[in-house]
Parts: structure tokens; sequence; C-alpha cells
């Protein structure tokens, strides 16, 4: 009884966590390219490098005051992904700016800012070379990108996977005389704490945002937007007589529980008559496979199964190769290198009497590896 008045207090304290969650309606980017946050996808680090370094990180968390403090157009604005800001909204956050650098460019933003650049594909984990006039990516010299980009007027820098890992475009300013310039980079890849000292990320980074002065930092959340706030709720769609249908579902479920475990009673172990051990299994199918004439596979199963046995008694991983089970017996003074080596990965037996002799070296050689490493187990 008391177990089933558990389960009862973790539902319902499981509908009351849920209810908090869906409730709260906050959501927060702390933890990601948040200047500051000391999380492994935060950017304190590179945050406070840039102080050190005598440029003014300005750290907002509203358009409202990023736009107030980029009015005297002579700073970079570090603009990650906003998806509760309008076209319009993030069109006129990024026009005072003197630089733009987009640290998690997405479709939207690109279009907008970086005047229709596409994201184009995923690099692999190989280092890569700027390869274009870009100066900070000359500085910084070598990085392994992630996501790649393409542009048609833009510098393009770092190509892997068909695309490339940053893109920096100088367009002529409408509003006040100068040019804007834009770099789109994955800072998610490159700059977080985890990320920013390989390679020359560090470099590239601090060569993009420390242009200027003064860099305003820019930590978009959903509640700072600019949409529609008479927009309806997803309660305010939703027909009136589905929380009541919910609710009851719910109860039948836990009425439900109950009812069937009270009818089962609880649960009996029962041991199994009979237990198979795989190496049993192993050499049934190799002998099947030697009944058929097939020799060359039953003599790779039968070594498969010696090598995953004799690896897991050496402290190895199941899928280590032979030249390594063979160097840890050799090691462990069970049988010479060489001799270990032929016997788990030689050449295939022709006849049936070979494969018998196959199996007895490898027996012999699993019974020699587990005498060597547990000889108490063969005194009892």
């Amino acid at each position: 009884m008391l177990g089933w008045i558990a389960i009862i207090v973790g539902l319902i304290a499981v509908g009351i966590v849920g209810a908090s969650i869906v409730g709260g309606g906050e959501w927060s980017q702390r933890e990601s390219l948040d200047p500051e946050s000391a999380a492994p996808t935060g950017t304190r680090a590179l945050a406070r490098i840039l102080a050190e370094q005598g440029v003014e990180v300005r750290v907002v968390r509203s358009h409202e005051q990023a736009a107030a403090e980029l009015r005297d157009g002579a700073a970079t604005l570090v603009l990650p992904d906003a998806p509760a800001l309008s076209d319009d909204a993030i069109s006129a956050l990024a026009a005072p700016a003197a630089d733009v650098v987009l640290i998690d460019p997405r479709s939207r933003t690109l279009r907008l800012i970086a005047d229709g650049a596409n994201a184009v594909g995923v690099a692999d984990d190989a280092l890569v070379q700027p390869q274009c006039s870009v100066p900070e990516a000359q500085r910084a010299g070598a990085i392994r990108p992630r996501t790649v980009f393409l542009a048609t007027d833009a510098a393009q820098c770092y190509p892997a996977a068909g695309g490339f890992a940053l893109l920096v475009r100088e367009a002529v300013r409408s509003d006040v005389p100068g040019t804007q310039r834009v770099s789109a980079v994955d800072g998610a890849a490159l700059f977080t704490n985890e990320h920013l000292p390989e390679d020359g990320n560090a470099a590239l980074a601090l060569g993009l945002m420390g242009r200027n002065a003064t860099l305003v930092w820019y930590v978009p959340s959903v509640a700072d937007t600019d949409l529609d706030p008479a927009s309806p709720s997803l309660g305010e769609l939703t027909p009136p007589w589905v929380s009541p249908v919910i609710v009851l579902m719910l109860v039948a479920a836990v009425a439900a529980a109950l009812w069937r475990g009270i009818r089962f009673g609880p649960l009996v172990g029962e041991r199994l008559p009979v237990t198979v051990r795989g190496e049993e299994t192993t050499r049934g199918r190799a002998h099947l496979y030697a009944r058929s004439g097939d020799t060359a596979h039953a003599a790779s199963l039968l070594r498969h199964g010696a090598r995953v046995r004799i690896a897991r008694l050496l402290g190895l991983s199941g899928s280590s190769s032979a030249a390594e089970v063979a160097d840890a017996l050799a090691s462990v003074s069970v049988s010479p290198r060489e001799e270990a080596r032929t016997i788990l990965d030689g050449a295939p037996p022709t006849s049936r009497r070979d494969l018998d002799e196959l199996h007895d070296r490898l027996r012999r050689l699993e019974a020699a590896a587990r005498s060597a490493l547990h000889p108490e187990r063969n005194n009892r």
C-alpha cells in the first residue's frame, strides 16, 4: 500500500513541476553564447579577454537598450540569433553599428544583415587555413570550422565542405558617411568557453570583435520581443473542453494502474532453467560452419570469440584488434607476441583437422591467459 501511495505522490509532483514549467513562460539563453556565463557553452572568457584588451564590453538584454548604446555609431554589435524580434527590429538594431558580428547566424539573420548569405553545410573536424586576405583571419591562422556559409558579395575565409567558415562584408552606409562591416561566423563552435583556447579561435574572436573601443553584446530572450502581444496564446487557442479531458485521462490512468496492480499482485522472480554461455553459442555456430565445409568462416568465429574473451580478461575493449591483444599477452608473459598474433589472426585453416588444431590452440591460449591473470581461481 505504501508503494502505491508513493506512486500517486510522484505523479502529483510531476504534474506540479510540469505546470510550473508550462506556466512560467520565461525562456533563457543564459548558458548559450552568453558573455556572463561560465558554462562550457557560454562566452564569459572571451568577454573578459576583450575587456582586458581595453574594449568596453556592454552586455545588454533588451534590443531597445542595445539600440540606445549604439547611437553614436562607433561601436561593434555582437548579434546572436534573435527569433523573438521582427525583421524590422533586427535591421534597425544592426543599422547604426560600425561593425556587426553574427555569432549564431541563421537564414533570416543572414538574409537581413549579410546580404542574403546562406549556411550551406557542416564541416568535419579538420584544421583549415584562412586562404583569404582578411587581416584578422590571417593573424589568427588555422581553425576547425563547423557551420560553413556562402555569399556573393563578401570576403570568404576558411574553405571547407563546399562553403566558408567566415564571411566578411563591407557595405557603404546610407545613414552616415563610411562603411559598415558585417562578419558571420559559427561562434558556438569557435568562441565559447570550451573552444576558445583551441587553435586560432581566440585570435580570430579578438580580431573581429576588438576593432572598436566599444562592444555592445546583445543577449536575446523570448521576453524581449517587438512582436504583436495581442497574438493569441496557446491557452487561448485551445478549446475549453481540452483541459478537463486531460485531467480526466490522468485520473483514469492512475485508476487503471491501481486496478491492474492490485489484480496481479506483486511480481515474483523466476530463475531461468538453462543459461547458455556466449562461448558455447560461438562454438556451436563454428561447428555448424565446419560441418558445411566453410572452415574459414568457422575459424573466423572461433578467433573472434576467443579474442573478445581474452581482451576482457586483459582489461581491454572487446573491439580490440588481434595485434593489441597479442601485445597485451606478451606483456604479461602468456605467449610470445608473434605466436599469439598467428593464433588470433593467422591464415585460415583449409581442412577440418586444421580447424580442430586451431580450436585447441585458441583454447590453450585463453586458458594460459586466465591462469596468468587469475591464478587463485585455478587453485580452487
